[in-house]
């Protein structure tokens, strides 16, 4: 197949960081070529370069074999690079039609944008690809999955020669993933060079035909996919021996978690409109319990109410026995830190830096007087940084320029800088590396060990079972189900999914999948 998009010894720098260093790709026309390596690798810094975001400092980028240097991303868009970014960079404001076709509405005689034509392609465009929505509503009113198939759809609406997908399935729930998988294909059918990004392995070796791998902004591999182990793989991207990783396994969770005393939460009959109609949970110190349910089932919007940022109707929280009033203010001073889902809009402020960020909700501790103590703050700052790895050229980088798996670190140390007794995690390994996922969740048990008491919530399965002491199940905004401690297993979360009955009469170490209906509706 011919090379559509090559990259050849490209360089690029930022003060007191490389984060290139003379790295070349090749994109074949109808293969998938899969991008690798752990956050601060250079992944992203590769994706700005192919889609016309920098400009290399040295290397030539040759598109249908000719040199090229794109002046911005409008104009790798025009010359046929597609991209699909893992933080949806849509108009929240502006409706879900206007999204899709944003800067390219069809207009009328005089010039002016046919609503009627706009509205009627983009619902014709969603529909293609499964998603559910009202076109005329404003995209910012949907969750993360629908905004990210309608990023994925705005994409496709392009005639691509280059598709750079960027963790596209991050946001996605399983229906959505399939929809996305058959997407590649067709685009690989069709002959376009795809270029994924993605730290799920069962998505890499379902879609790609090769591999790049990249470590500290080099190339330290590439080939075709299918002759490489999985753990050898891994063992590339962490700079490590294959059989070392093979010795000690790859998960990072212990799964022995010492929980006593009274719940350190409880949270009864949370009404939080109009996702949350009526959930209880507690958490006892020491204990990880896992909050499960699909997409749209509550999850989220149950830690915002427990974490006062969102509005609760009905129901009440304490924590220490302790009832707390709403308000995130009132949360936090009760000992709540919640790291949200979406860290680009609801967590890191990009132009400040990472000192500033790890203490912002944590500078009325650290003043006297009303004066604040910048020793105090370097101090707390250069402790996290060590305690969590966290790579940067100072603490006084901005936090914007750090790789999406260290702006995730910062965020989990404002939590912690905060001291909380409860620590409310939402996807807190969501488009992180294999290595910066192992660092989060080793962290999440020291944590439980040292008696906080923590509401896990993840899209992943896995995480949730060798994370989780216990699960509670939400669907459509109540508790469908629960899965006690020591029945933590794949089949007992999925026939709660299902809304089944676990089965937890069976050993954990010995139950079988159930049979779960292949189209289980949306919570």
């Amino acid at each position: 197949m011919p090379v559509v998009l090559d990259v050849e010894n490209v360089s690029k720098g930022f003060p007191g960081v490389r984060a290139l260093d003379r790295v070349s790709l090749g994109l074949r026309s109808g293969r998938a070529h899969g991008l690798v390596g752990e956050n601060g690798a250079g992944k992203s810094t590769l994706i700005k370069v192919l889609t016309g975001v920098y400009r290399p400092d040295s290397g030539v980028v040759r598109l249908g074999g000719t040199e090229t240097a794109f002046t911005g991303p409008a104009d790798a868009q025009r010359a046929g690079i597609s991209t699909i970014h893992q933080e949806v960079d849509l108009i929240p404001l502006m409706s879900v039609a206007r999204n899709v076709f944003l800067g390219r509405e069809p207009r009328n005689r005089f010039g002016l944008i046919d609503g009627a034509a706009l509205n009627a392609a983009a619902a014709e465009l969603l529909a293609r690809y499964g998603v559910r929505a009202d076109v005329r509503r404003p995209l910012g009113g949907y969750g993360l999955g629908t905004q990210q198939m309608v990023a994925l759809a705005r994409a496709m609406s392009f005639d691509a020669r280059v598709v750079v997908m960027d963790e596209p399935t991050s946001s996605l729930e399983p229906r959505e993933v399939a929809t996305l998988f058959e997407v590649v294909d067709r685009l690989k059918e069709d002959g376009v060079a795809v270029c994924y990004v993605s730290h799920r392995m069962d998505e890499l070796y379902r879609l790609c035909d090769d591999v790049t791998v990249l470590r500290d902004g080099r190339r330290v591999h590439t080939g075709e996919l299918a002759g490489l182990k999985r753990v050898d793989l891994v063992a590339l991207m962490l700079g490590r021996d294959s059989g070392e990783l093979r010795a000690h396994g790859a998960t990072a969770f212990s799964g022995e978690h010492h929980a006593d005393g009274e719940p350190v939460l409880r949270a009864s009959g949370l009404v939080s409109r109009p996702r949350v109609a009526g959930v209880s949970v507690e958490v006892r110190p020491g204990e990880v319990v896992g909050l499960a349910g699909l997409l749209g089932s509550g999850r989220s919007e149950t830690a915002r109410a427990i974490a006062g940022s969102a509005p609760r109707q009905a129901g009440s929280v304490e924590v220490a026995g302790t009832r707390v009033a709403g308000g995130p203010g009132a949360a936090i001073r009760a000992g709540v830190s919640m790291l949200a889902e979406d860290r680009k809009a609801d967590g890191i402020i990009p132009n400040l830096s990472i000192r500033e960020n790890i203490v912002l909700a944590a500078l009325p501790r650290l003043s006297r007087g009303g004066v604040v103590s910048r020793a105090r703050q370097d101090r707390v700052v250069a402790t996290f940084m060590t305690r969590l790895r966290i790579k940067a050229s100072s603490a006084e980088q901005k936090v914007g320029e750090l790789s999406g798996g260290n702006q995730q670190k910062v965020l989990l140390a404002r939590a912690l800088c905060l001291e909380p007794k409860v620590l409310l995690l939402d996807e807190p390994t969501r488009g992180i590396d294999v290595g910066a996922k192992a660092e989060v969740q080793a962290l999440i048990d020291e944590l439980a060990g040292q008696g906080l008491g923590v509401l896990l919530i993840s899209s992943d399965t896995e995480e949730l079972i060798e994370g989780a002491d216990r699960l509670v199940v939400l669907r459509d905004g109540t508790v469908s189900g629960q899965v006690p401690p020591g029945r933590v297993t794949e089949a007992a979360l999925l026939a709660a999914l299902a809304a089944e009955e676990p089965d937890v009469s069976e050993d954990p170490d010995v139950a079988q999948d159930p049979d779960v209906p292949e189209e289980a509706d949306r919570g």
